[in-house]
């Protein structure tokens, strides 16, 4: 059932879409009626959503550290939903090492995807915002940008990143275009399943104060409010969902 009408044919583009917070978030915005295109670099991925959920508009092939195809996949999205109101930059990776044994070839990977992409992503989403005077622009930072954390120095730099490219958008565009970022916690996708044991995932349940992960669910919930005209006065934020965590 909708909750926000005013999402209702909203245009809306969420990178990352295929799997995971991406994949949750787009399928939310779908059932408060918004047209939603999906961009994932995995294309098997990608056919298999789209065949499965046609609520879905349609999706474009796009790997987010690429200027060539964060363009054409815009391009491409303009045809199906005819431009953009909405903008979740969700795409990331991380890889799980200690400083020591993270390459430049790492390092330069991972803040290009999850860096470098919100870059790419938000300057095509705001040329058309800007024309129309109108948008919503919301990044998946994390609260590893808020704070440090072992083996995930790449990571945590390029999510440090996104909040402050987050916050300088804000002010530049205001007071017609709300860019915000939402920072989650530990969250059950398959990033994360990926990446730790059963063992593990238990033991940071420990240290959660809610004793749990977040689910993808909860993170889309965020995601719609901060669209909707009932979050139009927050703007330059970056606001933690993570169960207690950074308490």
């Amino acid at each position: 059932m909708a909750k926000y009408e005013d999402l209702k044919g909203k245009r809306v583009i969420v990178t990352g879409g295929a799997s995971g917070i991406g994949f949750a978030t787009a399928k939310r915005f779908a059932q408060e009626g918004a047209k939603v295109v999906i961009f994932d670099v995995n294309k098997i991925a990608l056919k298999e959503v789209l065949l499965s959920n046609p609520e879905l508009i349609g999706g474009e092939e796009v790997d987010v550290s690429n200027e060539e195809s964060v363009r054409n996949g815009f391009l491409g999205s303009d045809e199906l939903i005819g431009g953009i109101d909405v903008l979740v930059s969700n795409a990331g990776i991380s890889i799980r090492n200690l400083f020591k044994d993270t390459t430049y070839e790492q390092w330069k990977r991972v803040l290009d995807i999850n860096l470098g992409g919100m870059y790419l992503c938000a300057k095509e989403a705001l040329k058309r915002m800007a024309d129309q005077k109108s948008g919503v622009i919301l990044f998946t930072a994390s609260t590893n940008g808020m704070e440090g954390h072992p083996f995930y120095a790449d990571y945590n730099a390029s999510k440090a990143g996104v909040i402050l490219l987050g916050r300088t958008l804000a002010l530049e565009y205001a007071p017609y275009i709300r860019v915000n970022s939402v920072c989650p916690g530990y969250v059950l996708t398959p990033m994360q399943r990926a990446e730790y044991t059963e063992e593990m995932l238990q033991k940071v349940n420990e240290g959660i104060p809610m004793k749990r992960h977040a689910k993808p669910e909860e993170v889309a919930g965020l995601y719609v409010f901060l669209a909707s005209d009932e979050a139009q006065y927050i703007t330059g934020q970056h606001i933690p969902l993570d169960g207690g965590e950074t308490a």
